[in-house]
């Protein structure tokens, strides 16, 4: 079915208002929930704790029996569809809170780097909602809740926000849909409201008031949207807090990381300048320049790192190569990693090892990037543990655009200074 058609359908159900029940579940950790779990404001910013969705304390993990391989399949089908209209790079998997409306309540929202609408499940969830932590958003119970007309200049600002044409609902309401590559997508109606972050709060926050949310959100209550977009959490802070904002990715055994938004130290990076491309200018572009193995560098030309545009993305777990880089890279690997028995491959992994991460001798490996920025990788952000007797090169092929993935930015400090134009790198970033 085209995507207009089925908007057209979903658009038809939600003045149908046949209601779905919501089942919220509870917050397996909630009596573990410190207050540094919330957003929190002072002279540098707003700062929000990061957890990853397999940490045991994440507000809103993962499914218990949802195997890695499904998270593959997940991140492999996301990776693999073109960037057009349509379709969004990835849905994040490192979640945060928020706080939405009058009295404002806190919502566990996935982040992501590579989409511009921020969303979250709304009742009466006309169509259907996913499983949550904590229960849905209710508009009729915030005092400052009011929808967007369908001539409001933010309604057709939608177009460029999801890649996607807005409706118009028979009251006159816009309504929106965020697609993803893994068919996921999200569909409702533009809204605006107060949104509390610490002790600080924004009235007239446009966001997606869900009310058909279907695909692998986790129990998230909904997304974050951090791209270069006049619609995304980003913009609509700028004018407070300015055009940057600052990431540490934990790992699934550490407690937590961060994402600031507002000043930071610029001293403490290393930087890359932001890439131009045609592909989507609201994603954020860079350039690979090489990488080195125990020091040395692929047997790979150096145009070969830009043959297809490079994408850094929160979203995406494994790292994407153009395809005669990764090939280098995993020959590499395998060469300085002989003395470690091999396994076989798993889902999108070809590169596997038996063993842990943190047990097998893992080579030196860095990626460096336009200006001198370097990513040092340690064994944590070289492999990827898949089950508990194999580790595997946490890279593969790519399609249309390489994408550097948060396994192997996980414990940096990566700030994204768009006003300079500039993406910076720092180890150590969580600690």
């Amino acid at each position: 079915m085209e995507m207009a058609s089925l908007l057209r359908l979903v658009a038809l159900s939600l003045l149908l208002a046949v209601a779905t029940p919501v089942r919220d579940i509870t917050d397996a950790c909630s009596s573990q929930v410190k207050a540094a779990d919330f957003p929190h404001l002072n002279g540098s910013g707003l700062h929000l704790t990061l957890h990853h969705p397999r940490s045991p304390c994440s507000p809103a993990p993962l499914p218990a029996d949802l195997p890695f391989s499904a998270v593959l399949t997940h991140d492999d089908s996301l990776a693999s569809v073109p960037l057009g209209p349509g379709t969004s790079v990835g849905v994040g998997n490192y979640v945060t809170r928020m706080g939405l409306g009058t009295p404002a309540k806190s919502y566990v929202m996935v982040v992501d780097t590579g989409s511009s609408l921020t969303w979250l499940q709304c009742s009466p969830c006309v169509v259907s909602c996913h499983r949550q932590a904590g229960p849905v958003f209710n508009p009729k119970a915030s005092s400052s809740y009011a929808s967007v007309s369908c001539s409001a200049p933010q309604c057709s600002d939608l177009t460029s926000a999801t890649l996607n044409p807005a409706a118009c609902s028979r009251s006159n309401v816009c309504v929106y849909q965020a697609s993803y590559g893994d068919s996921s997508f999200s569909v409702g109606y533009l809204s605006k409201d107060t949104v509390t972050l610490g002790s600080g709060s924004m009235p007239n926050f446009y966001y997606g008031c869900g009310q058909d949310n279907e695909g692998l959100f986790g129990r998230s209550a909904g997304l974050i949207g951090l791209a270069r977009n006049k619609l995304s959490l980003l913009y609509q802070l700028a004018p407070s807090l300015g055009y940057s904002f600052s990431y540490c990715l934990p790992t699934s055994s550490s407690s937590s990381g961060y994402l600031s938004i507002g000043s930071y130290n610029p001293g403490q990076y290393a930087y890359t300048p932001m890439a131009s491309s045609s592909l989507d200018d609201s994603l954020y572009f860079i350039k690979m320049t090489g990488i080195t193995v125990a020091g040395r560098p692929l047997s790979v030309s150096k145009s070969a790192y830009s043959s297809l545009p490079t994408i850094i993305d929160s979203g995406t777990v494994i790292t994407r190569l153009p395809t005669g880089v990764y090939s280098a890279l995993s020959k590499a690997v395998a060469a300085a990693m002989k003395g470690t028995p091999s396994a076989p491959a798993f889902s999108i992994l070809d590169t596997c090892f038996q063993g842990q991460a943190s047990q097998v001798r893992a080579p030196a490996v860095s990626m460096a990037f336009a200006g001198g920025a370097v990513l040092k990788l340690a064994a944590r952000n070289l492999l990827v543990d898949v089950d508990s007797a194999t580790t595997c090169l946490a890279f593969a092929p790519a399609r249309s655009a390489a994408i550097i993935g948060n396994t192997q930015q996980q414990t940096f400090s990566v700030v994204y200074d768009v006003k300079s134009n500039k993406i910076g790198f720092a180890a150590g970033g969580c600690s």
